[in-house]
């Protein structure tokens, strides 16, 4: 995951089980010398999947920073320099069953001289407006605590036709449980005679405690309009290794 001049791997940090350690690997991919101050951040999902920002745990949520320790801090790499951040967890006794989230947030500061330290300005009256972006970036970082379960349901899907011409499909995801789901979307279409051809995926979709179901929309990779066939939707794990599906549905078309 990359924004801005900073690249970030993993993208999102598990832990569970006997898990206490995870190294985060920073790259500054720009051009210029570069300091990143790290901190956490707090946020709900919405069902269309944006973010709003907390400042206390909202419903059916519980935040993770208080059991980690992330170090160091604060970074300064040059350009293609390279970091190991360590993130450790300290798991508690009295911790209830169920998923702590936080965000780690990494914060450009950007270096810039005071415009008064400028020589070329001769005229105190001359106005000069310096305008500098500040880029951040934020992962998850997910704790599972004791007895945990979820599953999932594909709900609500409908094919549409824009006035491009293409095709989208809008469908919902369900959720229950005490902890959040993760993985890819995969979508094929099967023709009345003919073998199935993957139209549609979208990796990485969650949908996190605080909501109940998420809203996805589709733009399909067609170039005719699809008739006369089945669309099957999975929703399945992001592993490469080991493919499982949580959940899955047709429309028939």
């Amino acid at each position: 995951m990359a924004q801005g001049d900073l690249l970030v791997t993993p993208t999102r940090v598990m832990f569970e089980g006997n898990k206490q350690k995870e190294t985060l690997n920073l790259v500054n991919t720009g051009n210029d010398t570069a300091t990143y101050t790290i901190s956490f951040l707090q946020y709900n999902m919405n069902e269309d999947g944006s973010f709003i920002l907390l400042d206390k745990p909202g419903e059916n949520q519980m935040f993770a920073d208080p059991f980690l320790r992330i170090f160091p801090r604060r970074v300064t790499l040059a350009p293609g320099e390279p970091q190991a951040i360590m993130l450790q967890f300290r798991r508690k006794a009295d911790m209830l069953p169920g998923e702590y989230r936080s965000h780690i947030y990494f914060r450009s500061e950007k270096n810039s001289n005071p415009l008064g330290m400028n020589n070329s300005i001769k005229d105190t009256t001359e106005l000069q407006v310096q305008l500098v972006p500040i880029f951040g970036i934020s992962i998850p970082v997910i704790i599972r605590s004791g007895e945990v379960n979820v599953s999932s349901e594909l709900s609500d899907l409908k094919l549409e036709s824009s006035n491009e011409g293409g095709q989208f499909l809008r469908l919902t995801i369900n959720r229950t449980g005490n902890i959040s789901l993760y993985g890819d979307l995969v979508i094929q279409f099967t023709p009345l005679q003919g073998k199935p051809l993957e139209i549609g995926v979208v990796k990485g979709v969650g949908v996190y405690t605080n909501i109940n179901k998420r809203r996805i929309v589709v733009k399909l990779n067609s170039t005719t309009p699809l008739i006369n066939g089945i669309l099957n939707v999975k929703y399945q794990n992001a592993s490469e290794k080991k493919k499982i599906v949580y959940t899955e549905a047709e429309l028939k078309i």
